[in-house]
């Protein structure tokens, strides 16, 4: 019976994956959520250098937003291009000090929804202090992680520049996720991890798992191994490397540990990498997705958590034990979509009890 059990479920819950593979998401018509309730998006736009930087980052920044629309996620875009002879409020305050302000502003509101900040750009690094390039004052490490350290939110900061390995160590804490373009703070030439990344987060082809929405981890696998694709098929030694860091150990995971979407079962201590965190962050969420409120969210992450780690321990397990122990996490993640397919159903069926 356990294991007809099992095949059941297993057959329920492939099928319901299966019926949102390839439906992108389509925003519905603009909604007046509370601020608390809705994502967050900060693209910054570091100083260019030149006008054709200035092109291509701009270029990335118009598919971040189209994400965040997409998202009906708010948006806050610094250091967009503007006519340096105008005389304008924006001229007087750096990007710096609008960033000190929006993170403020953006970090304290105590909510489940994350906080977005993504950079693109160029940074620097002296040997001691990382810091990515702005119209005005630069930003440091160091600097920006006192601007978090008070975030009340979860927070995802995605640096798209070169020497930006730093910015895990400042940045690292339980609950946020940090990406940088480079290995370490020595990468110094131009990043192109950013190009697909901004590519990958709001559409479907870095959907690994085929759940019909693209996660950060699925995202930053995709960008990285694109970024790696450019470097080969060009026959140039790569000079970016992405890490990923969402335990709070402020180390940082490449990609090359993954297999499709998931950690490879050969490498020890999986535990201590990264990639559980991310993958449950959906920018672009699918129609599936938002009709999960925040709680029922929360417990089918906890739930497919476990199930990830039960997979990780297969070969330790009998058959019977792996197969209960697979059963009592399946049945409570199959009921809980089924209540969000049968929400009126499932209220009568309480009732009655």
């Amino acid at each position: 019976m356990i294991q007809i059990s099992h095949i059941v479920l297993l057959i329920f819950l492939v099928c319901r994956v299966q019926s949102v593979c390839g439906q992108e998401s389509i925003p519905a018509a603009a909604v007046d959520s509370p601020v608390s309730e809705r994502q967050l998006v900060i693209v910054v736009i570091g100083a260019p250098g030149t006008a054709q930087y200035r092109t291509i980052f701009d270029s990335w920044a118009a598919r971040w937003k189209d994400a965040a629309d997409r998202a009906e996620a708010g948006w806050t875009l610094i250091g967009a291009a503007v006519d340096a002879d105008a005389e304008t409020t924006h001229d007087l305050v750096s990007d710096l000090d609008r960033l000190k302000s929006v993170i403020s502003t953006s970090s304290s509101i105590e909510t489940a929804e994350p906080l977005w900040i993504v950079f693109i750009g160029h940074g620097t690094f002296d040997g001691r202090t990382a810091s990515l390039n702005l119209n005005g004052p630069d930003v440091s490490s160091e600097s920006l992680a006192e601007m978090l350290r008070a975030a009340k939110r979860p927070v995802a900061f995605i640096a798209c520049a070169s020497c930006s390995a730093p910015f895990i160590n400042s940045l690292s804490a339980p609950g946020r996720i940090v990406i940088s373009a480079t290995k370490d703070g020595n990468q110094i030439q131009y990043s192109r991890f950013g190009d697909a990344m901004s590519q990958a987060i709001a559409g479907l082809d870095a959907d690994i798992n085929r759940d019909g929405q693209t996660s950060l981890l699925e995202a930053w696998l995709f960008a990285s191994r694109r970024t790696a694709e450019f470097y080969s098929t060009e026959g140039r030694l790569a000079t970016e490397h992405a890490l990923l860091d969402d335990n709070g150990d402020g180390k940082g995971t490449r990609e090359e540990v993954y297999d499709g979407d998931r950690l490879e079962l050969s490498i020890e201590n999986t535990d201590q990498l990264d990639g559980a965190l991310a993958a449950r962050w959906h920018l672009v969420r699918s129609n599936e997705e938002r009709r999960l409120s925040t709680e029922q969210r929360q417990t089918r992450d906890d739930l497919e958590q476990k199930l990830e780690d039960l997979r990780r321990r297969k070969d330790e397990l009998g058959e019977n034990e792996y197969l209960l122990q697979l059963e009592t996490l399946l049945v409570p993640l199959a009921r809980l979509y089924e209540s969000v397919d049968h929400p009126t159903e499932n209220t009568e069926a309480s009732a009655e009890k």
